[in-house]
């Protein structure tokens, strides 16, 4: 199996308390990356991750706080295993750390990276009272004219997220998302919630923070893929440098493509690194298992497993 597994990544919303915390209490390698991480940014990792506070629901913490315990996770994985991925990817946020995985991105640049790239989406979306919203019971079709109908009407919501059947998040402006709450529920949808989300991803409000984070891709991406990379923009496979910055920097705007990336997916295993919401995902999307790796005890479960 351990030459037909995919490498995937969680984003944005799966940040909890305590994340990474036994990694870091019990490997001598996790801590040195937590250190270095911290010096990197300027930010204590270790209080953010695993002390109550309001900054990691923030989308400049919260970003490279997941990509951190995901890094680590992976490296942790990679020393006691060397497995090149048949391909990587991840969701959002979590396609830039699936970048690491294939040595197209160093750790401590990728830290930077999203960071910065939470700093610009905070910025555009200031004063716009953005926002994001889950449906759930509503089919693509359904859910995607509403939308199209909402904004001939004037209003600013698209689909953004397109996590598996019947569960699509929507990003726009909070006042027109409540306004269309309704129609979504009156068109069968079984829950429109809005999330606790102060920015609008992958939708059009975020166009000005496109141009800035380009410069960033191209200062810090390497030509140097050991593995395809699956793109949340079209579900495509990528492997090179231009590729990828043209396609992050589009990804700001555009939705994620995560349910076509997996569904169609032949491969023996995935593993995910850092998180388990992609899991959950993926049980209803492709008949491979998903092994989670989000501690110790996982990482020696998913070592054994994967043989």
């Amino acid at each position: 199996m351990s030459e037909n597994i995919a490498f995937i990544f969680p984003g944005q919303g799966s940040q909890i308390v305590g994340m990474g915390k036994d990694f870091y209490e019990k490997s001598p390698l996790a801590r040195d990356i937590f250190e270095k991480a911290s010096r990197r940014l300027g930010i204590d990792m270790c209080s953010l991750l695993f002390e109550e506070n309001k900054n990691l629901n923030e989308t400049e913490f919260a970003q490279p706080a997941i990509l951190l315990v995901s890094a680590v996770a992976f490296k942790l994985f990679q020393e006691n295993r060397q497995i090149t991925p048949k391909i990587a990817l991840g969701h959002s946020l979590g396609e830039i750390t699936s970048l690491i995985s294939v040595g197209a991105l160093d750790i401590y640049d990728s830290l930077e990276l999203v960071r910065e790239r939470g700093l610009l989406m905070k910025k555009v979306c200031e004063g716009k009272d953005a926002g994001m919203m889950v449906v759930i019971g509503l089919d693509d079709e359904k859910t995607e004219l509403i939308c199209k109908e909402a904004r001939e009407n004037g209003k600013q919501i698209w689909a953004a997220n397109y996590n598996s059947d019947g569960q699509i998040v929507i990003a726009g402006i909070k006042e027109d998302l409540r306004e269309y709450e309704n129609k979504f529920k009156e068109a069968g949808a079984k829950r429109a919630m809005l999330l606790a989300m102060s920015v609008a991803s992958h939708c059009p409000l975020l166009k000005d923070a496109q141009n800035p984070l380009k410069e960033k891709l191209e200062n810090f991406i390497k030509d140097e893929f050991a593995a395809p990379i699956i793109s949340n923009v079209n579900a495509k496979h990528y492997k090179s440098k231009k590729e990828a910055v043209d396609l992050l920097e589009k990804q700001l705007v555009s939705p994620v493509l995560y349910k076509q990336s997996i569904s169609e997916q032949k491969t023996g295993a995935f593993i995910e690194f850092g998180g388990s919401i992609l899991k959950g995902l993926n049980k209803r999307l492709n008949d491979a298992p998903t092994y989670s790796i989000t501690d110790m005890a996982t990482l020696e479960d998913t070592l054994k497993l994967i043989g």
